[in-house]
């Protein structure tokens, strides 16, 4: 009997001591979670520095305000957003470690740290949100490859403006012709910095009213302000345009600058001065709120960057000579590097590129002004056709997106399918100075 009490003692003892243990651990990682948290941000950054100085290069004092702004401006809030949140973030990731996109790589990093701030404050700042998504290389590349068309559709609009009150003859793309002269609006003319600047200056104003009211705008009403700015920004490129073709002024110039700035400021910052005062916050800040934190979401958040911040970095094979059609003559051809093959003939440059490759963008960055870019049917199959001039030469551009040996005109289309089914994808561009029958 003695030997027994000794036994179950000795035995209550050792669980008395593994609980006190796993006690004393749980109590540990309480005490260090923002620690660990802020750890874990600062190995990811490293990890991906890259990809990290790439995204801050054109939008370094936009994103930094974002972050700042999310941490000065957020609220406590009962909503819900901590699934929502991982939940966005996982998708980004899925995608990037599929695709090997670091565009969504690095917005994932940055929702990552609102998602930890959120976690442990349950403060959120939904204007310093969206600004972060517009300051993104996301929304970058949504803006590239939406320009052409939302440029052609203005430079039309002014068109049929003008049209009764100046000799215009026609209008080809984003080139009118007045008494036998052509003016052509460059692609400048979309002002993306401007666009930006005036959704920052809507952000700031918003902020600074919720300081001054003690209270807060709510959703709805942030959404319908930053509509407001979109469609005050398309005015603001409308009348530029108008501007810029009444004065025949489409060389980059202190006036054509000046024109620019002055539109800004009339056509879309002093509405908004203007406007900021029939919006008036109405939500009253949550004095306190019960917070209970679940570490396990950030570090599955966290583990999930980790992963797909190894992934992205190794060499990605694109295969873009695989299954070639054997018209390409690749002999001729020449790797400009391991994401564009480029084949000359006497007739024709014909590029063989991944598809983040635009060809609208690239011929813009050469020096090359766009005219005409639209959508054309050959053979039963719809490709784009991309009309350009440099040095009064006309060229005619002729691209689409290869997948399974169909053409595609979208890249949505082709990037989800990519995404399910690992074949290759390229993008075909054909130029010459003739056009197809």
């Amino acid at each position: 009997m003695g030997t027994y009490n000794y036994w179950l003692n000795y035995t209550i003892c050792l669980l008395s001591q593994k609980q006190n243990s796993k006690s004393i651990m749980t109590l540990l990682l309480q005490s260090y979670q923002k620690s660990i948290a802020i750890l874990a941000i600062t190995i990811l950054l490293v990890i991906n520095y890259t990809i990290v100085l790439a995204g801050l290069d054109n939008n370094f004092f936009g994103i930094i305000f974002s972050i700042l702004l999310f941490l000065y401006a957020g609220r406590k809030t009962t909503l819900k957003l901590s699934y929502p949140l991982l939940g966005v973030i996982f998708l980004l990731e899925f995608i990037s470690y599929r695709l090997h996109t670091k565009s969504l790589h690095f917005y994932a990093l940055l929702l990552l740290i609102c998602f930890i701030y959120y976690s442990f404050t349950r403060r959120f700042s939904f204007i310093a949100f969206i600004c972060l998504f517009l300051f993104s290389s996301i929304f970058d590349q949504l803006f590239n490859y939406l320009t052409v068309e939302i440029k052609q559709t203005l430079c039309y609009g002014v068109y049929h403006t003008l049209k009764n009150f100046l000799p215009i003859t026609k209008i080809e793309g984003v080139n009118f012709y007045i008494n036998d002269a052509k003016i052509s609006i460059d692609t400048a003319c979309m002002g993306l910095s401007m666009f930006k600047t005036g959704l920052l200056s809507g952000a700031f104003l918003l902020t600074l009213e919720e300081r001054k009211q003690q209270k807060y705008f709510s959703i709805l009403q942030i959404l319908v302000f930053c509509s407001v700015l979109v469609i005050l920004n398309i005015v603001s490129n409308y009348f530029r345009i108008i501007t810029l073709v009444l004065f025949n002024c489409t060389e980059e110039n202190i006036l054509h600058h000046t024109i620019g700035i002055v539109c800004f400021v009339f056509y879309q910052i002093a509405p908004i001065l203007f406007l900021i005062r029939f919006f008036i916050p109405k939500k009253d800040e949550i004095s306190s709120i019960k917070i209970q934190q679940k570490f396990t979401t950030i570090l599955f958040a966290t583990g999930i960057l980790f992963i797909t911040s190894f992934e992205i970095k190794k060499q990605q094979n694109y295969s873009l000579l695989e299954n070639l059609n054997p018209s390409y003559n690749v002999k001729n051809g020449v790797w400009i590097n391991n994401e564009v093959f480029k084949i000359t003939t006497p007739e024709t440059l014909t590029y063989i590129k991944t598809p983040i490759h635009k060809p609208l963008i690239c011929w813009t960055g050469n020096g090359y002004k766009i005219i005409e870019s639209k959508e054309i049917s050959i053979k039963n199959e719809k490709i784009w056709l991309t009309k350009m001039e440099k040095d009064n030469v006309l060229y005619f551009s002729y691209w689409w997106y290869e997948y399974d040996h169909k053409k595609y005109t979208s890249l949505t289309k082709v990037l989800l399918l990519k995404l399910f089914n690992n074949k290759t994808l390229r993008l075909i561009n054909e130029t010459s100075i003739k056009e197809l029958e």
